[in-house]
Formats: structure tokens, C-alpha cells, sequence
């Protein structure tokens, strides 16, 4: 007769552990010479278009700001094409590199220095609003959080955005939509909230 089989313990999940800075962003971290960090600029001389700063912060459910959070965004330049040759509408000589990664200070803040995106063509053949694709990852969070930053002047464009008019609630909208602070270098702003009241809308793509 064979033995009962033993009933056994789930195996914890993993997460991005407490070392997300120092795996992603070593430099960050003061770990010199293990790569270059893609920096927080993806813009040289030759980059065209209206250059912008997206500033934001990462908070938990709390209210309190995640330290330790890393973001990633993505993102068409002032044309609407995307960086690389194997990228739909790419730019295959691109003076922009459309992508950047920055860790989270100590009160959760990130910045980035970019232009502001031109529209690409949506899932249903019409332009999107322009957007930038945003990644979250931190201790805690098991799977990297994908969501998209929208700009508070493009409101017409954003009314008719085939994945902003996905989300049913329109309040939820909300909370992709980055105001902007005008400056030497216009700023848009957006806080991502990981949980609780306003919980920033996150996608499965």
C-alpha cells in the first residue's frame, strides 16, 4: 500500500527582494564599475522636440514614499517613432533613445529628462494620445507594474485615447493624467500610487 502523499507548505513567492537598486541601478547604489546606469536623460544635442522633465513620486498604500522603488519608461519621440530598427515605426538612426531607468531617492522621488512624445497609432488605426509607458518595480511587488503617463494640455487628444476610454471610471483616469509646471524646462508631474484611495490605474499588456 503506498504512503499518503504529505500535504505541503506553499513556497513564498518572490519578490524584487531589498536589493532592487543595487541589482538594477548599481551606480545608484555606489557600486561603481559593474555597468553604466541608463542615466536619467535620454536626450542629446540632436534630439528634436519640446524638452520636458516627468517628475513624480512612487507611494505606497499607506501614504508613505518607497524608497527603494525603480522606474523604467518608454516612449515615442517628437515624430511619434520608436528607438530601434525592430520597433514598429522605428527610427533606425535614433538621436533619442526613447527608454531610461532611474531609481527612487529616499522621499520616492524620480525625474527624467525627455521631450514630450508625438501620437502613434493605437491597437484600433487611429492615434493615440501622446504617452509615455511607465515600469514600477520594488521590494514587495512581485511582478513589475506597467502603467502610462498622459498630459494634462493634450486633453482632446486624451478624450479619444483608445486606452484611456478603456478604463470605465473616468475618474480613474485621473491618475495617468501628469499636470504640467511650467518653468525653464516644463515639468509634469505625476505621483504613482501603488494602493489605497487613489491607486494609480495599472495595466496587464
Amino acid at each position: 500500500m503506498l504512503h499518503p502523499t504529505p500535504i505541503l507548505k506553499e513556497t513564498p513567492s518572490q519578490t524584487a527582494g531589498p536589493y532592487v537598486h543595487i541589482g538594477m541601478t548599481p551606480n545608484f547604489a555606489e557600486l561603481r564599475g559593474v555597468y553604466d546606469d541608463p542615466g536619467a536623460t535620454m536626450l542629446s544635442e540632436d534630439t528634436k522636440g519640446e524638452r520636458i522633465a516627468i517628475v513624480g513620486r512612487v507611494i505606497d498604500g499607506a501614504g508613505a514614499p518607497v524608497a527603494d522603488a525603480v522606474i523604467e519608461i518608454w516612449q515615442a519621440d517628437a515624430q511619434g517613432s520608436f528607438a530601434g530598427p525592430a520597433a514598429r515605426h522605428s527610427n533606425s538612426a535614433p538621436s533619442f533613445t526613447g527608454w531610461g531607468r532611474q531609481a527612487a531617492d529616499g522621499d520616492g522621488v524620480f525625474s527624467f529628462q525627455t521631450i514630450k512624445p508625438g501620437a502613434v497609432e493605437g491597437p484600433d488605426g487611429r492615434p493615440q494620445a501622446p504617452h509615455v509607458s511607465l515600469w514600477i518595480v520594488a521590494r514587495g511587488i512581485n511582478i513589475g507594474l506597467q502603467t502610462r503617463l498622459y498630459f494634462a494640455d493634450e486633453a482632446a487628444a486624451n478624450e479619444g485615447d483608445y486606452v484611456l476610454n478603456k478604463i470605465m471610471d473616468k475618474r480613474r483616469r485621473q491618475t495617468l493624467i501628469a499636470r504640467r509646471e511650467e518653468g525653464p524646462v516644463p515639468r509634469y508631474v505625476l505621483d504613482i500610487h501603488l494602493q489605497g484611495e487613489k491607486e494609480t490605474v495599472f495595466f496587464d499588456f
